[in-house]
Parts: C-alpha cells; sequence; structure tokens
C-alpha cells in the first residue's frame, strides 16, 4: 500500500513537471513575433515539435516547420542586402551629389568664360571680331569637348589656336597685300621662331593644360568612385551566406526566443565571411581616395582652373596687344622668309575706323564680372570633397563592424550571456577573424572557398587601379589614354609633360609640341575683322587692349 502511495505521489510530481514544462515551451510568442515582423504563414505551432526536418537551425525542439524556415532563408538574403544598401547609402549619396556639382561647375565655368570674353571682346573690337569670333567659338568648343571626355591633344589644340589668329592678325596687318593660302603656310612655319604674341601663348597652355587635365580627370574618379559604390553595395549571397544569416537572425525564432539577438563577435564573424570580397576592396579603395585628394589639391593651388579660365579673355588680349606693338618686326621677319606678297592693288575698302569702331570702348566695371559658376567656387567645393573622401577611407574593411552596429541585428550592450551564439543563448566563445577572403579559411560560421575571389569585386579593382594611375598622372600635370566618349576614337596623350611633380608657379612652362597647321579648307576672307588701313589697325586695337589690361592687373 505505503509502495502504491509513493508511485502515485510521483507521477503526479511528473505531471505537474511536465505541465510547466509544456507552458514553457509555448509558441504563441514566436507567432505573435512572426507576425509583427510581417510573416503570413499558414501554419505556426501551437506548441513545440520535433525540428528533425531543419536544415539549418537547431535540431531539437523547435517552433519552426520546413516551410518556415526556408522562407527565414529568403528574408535573410533579402534583410542582409538592405542592411549593406542602408549602410552605403551616405557613401554612394556622396559620389553621386559631388559628381554633379563638380561637373555643374565646371561646364558652367566653361560657359560664362566664354560669355565674357565675347562680351568683353564685342566692347573691345566690335564687328571686326564679330566676323572672326568662330576662332574663339571653336577654342571653348574643343576645350568643352575635352573636359566631357573627347579625344583631343591640350597642347596641339592651343597651338592651333594661336596659329589661326596669326593668320587673322597677319592678314589684317597686311591688308594692303594678297595673302594667298600657300602664303599663310610658309607664315605658320616661322611662329616658334617669330612669337608674334609674346609669352602669353606658352603661360596660358602650360596653366590651361594642366587644370584642364586635373579637372577632368577628378570628376573622372568621381565618376569611377560613384559606379564602383554602386556596384559593390549591390550584394551577391552565396548559399553559404545565406545559410549563416539565417542562423544568425532567425533561428532564436525558432528556439521560442523571438526577442535574443546575435552576439556581436558572432555577427563579425558572419559578415565578414559574407563580406570577405569586399574587403579585398579596401586596399585599391584607400589608394584611390589618396589619389583623389592629391588631385584636390591641386584643384586649390596650381592647377585651379577658376582661376585660368577666368582672365582668360584679358590674357588673350594681351597677346593680341603683343602682336600689334611688335607688327612692323613680325611683317619684316615674314617678308624676309616668305618673301613680300602682292600688293592687293585699289579693290580695298578705304573706310576710315571710326566707320569700324562706331562706339568706344568701355572697359567692364567689377559688376558686371561673370557671376560665380553654379552658385559656389571651387575652393568651397574641394574642401567639402576632401572632408568626405577622407571618411570614405576603409569603408569596405570597416563594413562587417558597422552592420553588426545595428540594434536589429546584434544584441548591442547586452551581456555576453544575454545574446545568440548560434546554438542556444549564451556566451560566443570563437575568435573574430580578420579582414579578407583568404583569412576566411577557418570562418567557423561562413564556409568560403578562398580559391575562387569573385570576379566581379576583382573588376572594381582594377577599375580602381586604372584611375589611381589616371589621378598620379594628373597630380603632375599628365594625361594618359582617356576613350573618346564622344566618338571611341583612341585617345591620345596631352599634358604639361612634367615627368616629376610640376612647379607650382603659374607661369610654370610646358613642352612644346609641334605647331599644328590651321585648317584652311576654306576661302580665306582679307576683309574680316578690319577693313581699315593697316596703319590705323595697330593703334587702336594696341590702346584698347592696354586699357583692357590696365582694368584688369
Amino acid at each position: 500500500m505505503l509502495r502504491l502511495q509513493t508511485i502515485i505521489c510521483t507521477f503526479s510530481l511528473l505531471s505537474v513537471a511536465a505541465r510547466a514544462d509544456f507552458k514553457a515551451r509555448n509558441c504563441s510568442e514566436v507567432r505573435e513575433a512572426c507576425i509583427e515582423k510581417g510573416f503570413s504563414f499558414a501554419h505556426v505551432p501551437v506548441q513545440e515539435i520535433p525540428g528533425e526536418h531543419l536544415r539549418v537551425c537547431p535540431q531539437g525542439n523547435t517552433c519552426c516547420t520546413q516551410d518556415m524556415e526556408d522562407t527565414f532563408g529568403q528574408q535573410s538574403k533579402q534583410d542582409f542586402e538592405n542592411l549593406v544598401d542602408e549602410t552605403s547609402h551616405d557613401l554612394r549619396s556622396t559620389f553621386v551629389s559631388r559628381h554633379k556639382k563638380f561637373d555643374e561647375f565646371f561646364l558652367e565655368l566653361l560657359e560664362n568664360t566664354e560669355r565674357s570674353l565675347n562680351e568683353m571682346f564685342v566692347r573691345t573690337y566690335g564687328k571686326p571680331y564679330m566676323q572672326n569670333s568662330e576662332v574663339f567659338e571653336n577654342l571653348f568648343a574643343e576645350l568643352k569637348r575635352y573636359y566631357t571626355g573627347g579625344n583631343v591633344n591640350l597642347e596641339e589644340m592651343l597651338n592651333d589656336f594661336w596659329s589661326r589668329l596669326l593668320e587673322r592678325m597677319f592678314t589684317l596687318l597686311n591688308s594692303q597685300y594678297v595673302i594667298t593660302e600657300d602664303y599663310l603656310e610658309c607664315i605658320s612655319k616661322y611662329t616658334d621662331q617669330l612669337k608674334p604674341f609674346g609669352d602669353v601663348p606658352r603661360k596660358l597652355k602650360a596653366q590651361v593644360t594642366r587644370a584642364f587635365i586635373a579637372a577632368r580627370t577628378f570628376v573622372q574618379g568621381l565618376s569611377v568612385g560613384r559606379e564602383v559604390a554602386q556596384r559593390v553595395s549591390k550584394v551577391s549571397s552565396t548559399p553559404a551566406c545565406i545559410r549563416a544569416l539565417t542562423k544568425m537572425l532567425y533561428c532564436p525564432v525558432c528556439q521560442g526566443m523571438p526577442a535574443v539577438k546575435a552576439c556581436r563577435n558572432y555577427c563579425l564573424n558572419v559578415m565578414k565571411g559574407c563580406l570577405a570580397n569586399q574587403a579585398d576592396l579596401d586596399p585599391e579603395w584607400n589608394q584611390y581616395i589618396d589619389a583623389m585628394l592629391l588631385v584636390a589639391q591641386r584643384l586649390e593651388g596650381p592647377f585651379n582652373i577658376e582661376s585660368v579660365m577666368e582672365p582668360i579673355d584679358v590674357k588673350i588680349s594681351e597677346a593680341i596687344m603683343n602682336m600689334q606693338e611688335n607688327s612692323g618686326q613680325v611683317t619684316y621677319q615674314v617678308f624676309q622668309g616668305c618673301g613680300q606678297p602682292k600688293p592687293a592693288g585699289m579693290t580695298r575698302s578705304t573706310r576710315g575706323v571710326s566707320d569700324v569702331f562706331s562706339a568706344r570702348f568701355r572697359p567692364y566695371s567689377p559688376e558686371e564680372r561673370p557671376t560665380t559658376a553654379a552658385g559656389t567656387s571651387l575652393d568651397r567645393l574641394v574642401l567639402d570633397i576632401k572632408e568626405k573622401l577622407k571618411l570614405s577611407k576603409k569603408f569596405w574593411s570597416n563594413l562587417p563592424e558597422a552592420l553588426c552596429m545595428e540594434d536589429r541585428v546584434t544584441a548591442g550592450n547586452a551581456s555576453d550571456e544575454d545574446c545568440w551564439n548560434g546554438h542556444a543563448k549564451g556566451r560566443y566563445f570563437p575568435e573574430v577573424q580578420k579582414d579578407g577572403l583568404t583569412n576566411q579559411v577557418n570562418n567557423p560560421e561562413v564556409v568560403v572557398d578562398i580559391t575562387r575571389p569573385d570576379t566581379f569585386i576583382r573588376q572594381q579593382i582594377m577599375a580602381l587601379r586604372v584611375m589611381t594611375n589616371k589621378l598620379k598622372n594628373a597630380y603632375n600635370g599628365n594625361d594618359i589614354y582617356f576613350q573618346d566618349l564622344s566618338d571611341e576614337g583612341s585617345g591620345s596623350g596631352s599634358g604639361s609633360g612634367c615627368t616629376e611633380v610640376c612647379p607650382t608657379d603659374t607661369d610654370g612652362a610646358a613642352t612644346e609640341a609641334p605647331v599644328v597647321k590651321a585648317d584652311r579648307s576654306g576661302p580665306v576672307d582679307h576683309s574680316a575683322w578690319l577693313h581699315a588701313p593697316s596703319v590705323a589697325l595697330p593703334t587702336i586695337l594696341a590702346l584698347s587692349a592696354l586699357a583692357l589690361h590696365r582694368q584688369y592687373r
């Protein structure tokens, strides 16, 4: 009888314990958590069931069906992609917005400069300039084509501009002669020896070439950074990575602990495994950022395109003044080398100078100077982008840290014992792996094939390497191959020819390229610019240019 009572008592205690245990394993919290997260499962167990069907989460008792685990796997992939996208948003938006700002600034600067020159020369030279304005229009068209990626050799293009200007000026200054195409061909051979425009072409070529190389390369660099950031931020997850993410993010739910988050070091190992290839981008990315910062320094200093372009109208006018002052000597030397051309006879117009210059030259007042391009200045733009670039260094190797700081991913400041370690609620013991593909060989959370680097990431590394080389050349004032974006022709190098760091003075010399012969496919207009006697023209233009020069000195 006593034995029977003992058995009944023991059975009663076991029944109470079983009921208490059943209450602890109720899956109602899991059901509520799934509804809160937006899942609409057809069936969520009321209480834990055996987990032999699970392929990722622990196979003990579980609150998840196989359908739930599969759905969690798909959602893990989406959650990870969203996390990377959100975390890299500031980086991507920086390159997108700054590329747009710099591009708008440089294009507007070109437009403002061309408009300023046109207005100044119309007021200074009037109709003679307007009849020959295409020489200057072609100059700005070629500068814009170079900046926008065209196959333009800057040195040759600038030499061609001065050759064209010399032809027009010589013809005007010697309007009493018939200047043929063959004669102009002869003149071009003596350009270097004559130096009709003084030292202005040499100085301006050095300044314009270095400034445009730096400006174009820097904007190209921003474009490459933008493309790389956008492409690499769109992560492609391997099956092993998705498995590890599912285990980290959703297996606590299956274990009946939907509120428990991953341990921080556990999260780091998962993210370092999933982002192993992205971390390998970091060394080349950092070198690219350093090269961008170097060119940014040039934009602030000797290669400042704003300080080069704004006074270009005055500098070209100074060159014209030099031509006027030395016209007698230039003409004599040309006659010595090419012979004296035939007289034009009495067919020339004999109108007075007052007929050509109907209005007295009036220089600009300060308020009439062109407004700053794009509502800002180059110095302000560069200061801003330098700070942003510095912040973007080591972005890809720091990405796992950034992702694991998210409260929705890790337990944050919770105790090491109160986080999910991949198996249960408790401390995570494995050490955190280093960055990069080769360092994931022993990653305890993600199986990574270190023998197969991601081809797509390697392509981005190569794009950064090529851009870094271009930036380093631009820092020294040199231009290397850029594909012609307009006609896909092969590019040819142009630049100052510096092999080391170029001089910082604004009058630094550039390599003298061979003189390019002007395009004379059309007839030579001997009546262009001026129909007045040649003796009066030098006096008027010299006085006008001198007044202009003093105005802006």
